[in-house]
């Protein structure tokens, strides 16, 4: 029997010797002294950034990361809730940055702020594990925007054509439509893999958006990361810098990545706490001056390098519709168009509600052929002559034969409506929706 158990013994003890070697034996630890809101604070040498885990004296731990430092006393903020937490624990550094998986292995899967799958479909496989940089691709290694970006839908390629790695603002209020529109384009854009990052959603949309917005077509080439409302505000930062290093991977190996993030508007409300916390000074509607830092940081990571693209799509929440309130007023700074869904439109049950004439994209005319440019400006002229009379013809006072553009506006109306509403789970090819678009405006003469 002796020799039967050798060999696994022995098999057992050379990865416990890999695992001691890989192990640090001097770690100098520290011992947590206060918490004042969500900021911690112990006695330990560390580096911002340097992930940390707060023992329990009867086992328990949380994962905290170091964010600040002042007078020899580390400052951290948990990633998780600890209610348990009282002065005195361990408090245990890593002496690393937490570490993200990244690789094909996570086509379909479902992860946490940090990379921990949450999808119960076991262990990530076929992964690498990497730190997450912050860095940008230098201005001049980015490849310019010179190909379309294909969504599906037929308002956003015929008239605010996108191109394969611009990056675009979704501006909405609430219950507009914004989650099915992402959705949408994520089944049906020509990119190789969709990174989606869900940053402070109800834990009750989560399942409905996988589900039905996305569906199992659209989460096959997906990869998403999750932090809902409930989590610290640390986890839904980390979220957004989880699925960017996650996009980059994908963009470095010389592919198409569309990135999502739903939403900045969360995201700024996220470092807008740890900000406070850190004693930085309120300034427009109490945002902190890092919150506009790491709103350009995270714009500025996506978009071409010299390998592949990174398409970015971000929503924002409009407050009551104002646009141009200090997240909204940053990030259309940021980024190279942006859609502005109309809650008028929705009520009218058309979908997307996409108003065309608040919307812009950009790199339009840097990607579109002369043909599409003229067929497009075709139709924003129907669009505005109608928009023009639209009051008039509502209450019967316009008088058909007062003017020819009017009256030919009128008639191309519904044609123009038909065009651009689109059902869900209705996606249509983009010469088709060229075509369209030139076989309605060839009826336009202005």
């Amino acid at each position: 029997m002796a020799s039967e158990n050798r060999y696994p013994l022995r098999l057992d003890v050379n990865k416990l010797k890999a695992r001691i070697a890989a192990h640090d034996p001097f770690v100098a630890t520290g011992e947590l002294r206060s918490a004042k809101g969500i900021l911690l604070s112990c006695k330990l040498s560390a580096a911002i950034g340097d992930a940390c885990r707060i023992i329990a004296p009867d086992g328990r731990s949380v994962a905290a990361e170091v964010i600040g430092f002042n007078e020899g006393n580390a400052q951290l903020v948990a990633y998780e809730h600890g209610e348990f937490l009282r002065p005195g624990m361990m408090v245990v550094p890593s002496k690393v940055a937490v570490r993200v998986p990244v690789g094909d292995g996570l086509r379909g899967r479902i992860l946490d702020g940090i990379g921990r799958p949450i999808d119960d479909r076991g262990e990530i496989v076929g992964c690498q594990y990497v730190c997450s940089s912050p860095s940008s691709p230098p201005a001049l290694a980015r490849a310019r925007i010179q190909k379309p970006f294909h969504t599906g839908q037929r308002a956003i390629d015929s008239l605010l054509t996108l191109g394969l790695g611009q990056r675009v603002g979704i501006f909405a209020g609430s219950g507009v439509g914004k989650s099915t529109l992402l959705g949408e384009i994520a089944k049906g854009s020509n990119a190789d893999v969709n990174v989606i990052a869900l940053i402070g959603e109800r834990g009750r949309e989560v399942r409905p958006f996988i589900e039905d917005c996305l569906g199992e077509e659209g989460l096959k080439k997906s990869v998403l990361v999750v932090a809902t409302a409930d989590q610290t505000p640390l986890m839904r930062i980390r979220a957004v810098h989880t699925s960017l290093t996650i996009a980059e991977f994908f963009r470095a190996q010389r592919q198409n990545v569309l990135l999502m993030v739903d939403s900045l508007t969360r995201l700024a409300m996220a470092q807008r706490e740890l900000g406070l916390a850190l004693g930085e000074p309120p300034s427009a509607r109490g945002y902190t001056p890092s919150v506009f830092q790491l709103l350009a940081n995270t714009v500025e990571r996506m978009g071409n390098d010299d390998r592949g693209t990174m398409t970015g799509i971000l929503t924002v929440l409009v407050d009551g519709g104002d646009l141009d309130e200090p997240i909204s007023d940053a990030v259309r700074s940021l980024v190279d168009g942006h859609l502005v869904l109309d809650r008028r439109l929705a009520e009218r049950g058309q979908y997307p509600a996409i108003h065309i004439g608040s919307s812009i994209s950009r790199v339009a005319n840097d990607i579109m052929d002369e043909r599409h440019r003229k067929a497009a400006r075709k139709m924003r002229e129907i669009l505005a002559t109608y928009a023009e009379v639209e009051d008039l013809i509502r209450i019967g006072a316009y008088v058909r034969g007062t003017s020819p553009s009017v009256d030919r506006a009128i008639e191309l109306h519904p044609e123009v409506q038909a065009f651009l509403r689109q059902d869900i789970n209705e996606r249509t090819p983009f010469a088709e929706t060229r075509a369209r678009m030139e076989q309605i405006t060839a009826k336009w003469s202005s």
